[in-house]
């Protein structure tokens, strides 16, 4: 079948015909009909993530998807043929950029009926991060302050909405052409990060999404209360997470290096910082069907793709300056 797929590290993906996917007793075989792109595809190509996700080439990309699922497996209880369905297939078992994909059950669920394949495909990752980030991890209540980095993009557009739905004061950074746009998706204070510094803009957060990491993730400690969380998806990794992680203990090493100075200025200021890599879940994603059924959440795309762009497009994304999501859709 194609798929688009890279053959090492730091090389191009390229389309590609790969075998068909083997369906274990627990699978569900999904044609995929749209797949999202996210950055953490071409960082995984790139090699950046390589010490916790370690891969072996050649690799299919791909974290996203929508599509109709056309088998089960044995024990698989919960879909049907014909269920159309949303995913995040679990690490080492990704690969939707291509025409069918073998999905462990517990990682699927069925799509949100009221918007279209092409919408559905773009939610999986950003939405359980989102999801993982406010409600898992930071039990976000009604009354308190969340600061959302980079509002436009497709984390932070979904989380915007999630942490309104949750009843929470929302700020955002984004450029001062999405502030209507951001307001709209829920935003309270959207700061201008091209005119305005948000750390003097901002206090007493309870919460802080960073998906920027570096000298954005320094800042984001100083808008926080006292014994206030900030929530970095960028990194750097921190021990508590490579030991949930089950790395080894080189790697563990390595990692408490990395987020040293981070932890410490935390604890310097009396907050906390934690490292998100979110997991895929398909109890999770139900919630969030339900959520965007109920009109809570509404997907962001802001592109889409034919199958046979999808190189070019991945290649493009931090240079797109689109809103939410891009998308590829399959024939």
């Amino acid at each position: 079948m194609r798929a688009f797929a890279f053959d090492a590290y730091k090389q191009p993906l390229h389309e590609t015909d790969v075998p068909e996917p083997t369906i274990g007793i627990h699978d569900v075989l999904i044609k995929v009909e749209a797949a999202g792109l996210n950055h953490l595809d071409a960082k995984i190509r790139e090699g950046e993530f390589k010490l916790i996700l370690p891969y072996k080439a050649p690799l299919t990309l791909g974290h996203d998807l929508a599509g109709t699922v056309i088998e089960v497996g044995g024990s698989v209880r919960s879909l049907r043929p014909g269920d159309a369905v949303y995913a995040r297939p679990r690490d080492h078992r990704i690969g939707t950029f291509a025409e069918r994909i073998a999905v462990d059950e517990s990682d699927v669920a069925l799509a949100p009926t009221t918007i279209s394949t092409i919408e559905a495909a773009s939610l999986p990752l950003v939405a359980l991060t989102a999801w993982q980030a406010l409600v898992e991890r930071g039990d976000v209540q009604p009354g308190q302050k969340v600061l959302i980095h980079a509002g436009a993009g497709g984390v932070g557009s979904i989380a915007i909405q999630l942490a309104k739905h949750l009843g929470a004061h929302v700020a955002t950074t984004a450029s001062s052409s999405n502030v209507d746009f951001l307001r709209e998706l829920g935003a309270d204070v959207v700061v201008d990060y091209r005119t305005q510094a948000f750390e003097e803009e901002l206090s007493g957060y309870d919460l802080v999404l960073d998906s920027l990491g570096g000298e954005n993730l320094a800042k984001s400690l100083r808008v926080l209360r006292p014994g206030g969380l900030t929530i970095g998806i960028q990194g750097p990794p921190t021990p508590a997470f490579a030991e949930a992680a089950g790395l080894n203990p080189v790697v563990r090493l390595a990692i408490a290096g990395l987020s040293r100075k981070v932890r410490a200025q935390a604890k310097k200021l009396g907050v906390r910082y934690e490292f998100l890599f979110m997991h895929a879940d398909g109890s999770q994603l139900r919630e969030i069907a339900t959520l965007v059924d109920a009109g809570a959440i509404r997907p962001v795309v802001g592109a889409t793709h034919p199958f046979t762009e999808t190189a070019t497009a991945l290649d493009g994304l931090d240079k797109a300056g689109i809103r939410g999501k891009t998308v590829i859709t399959l024939p």
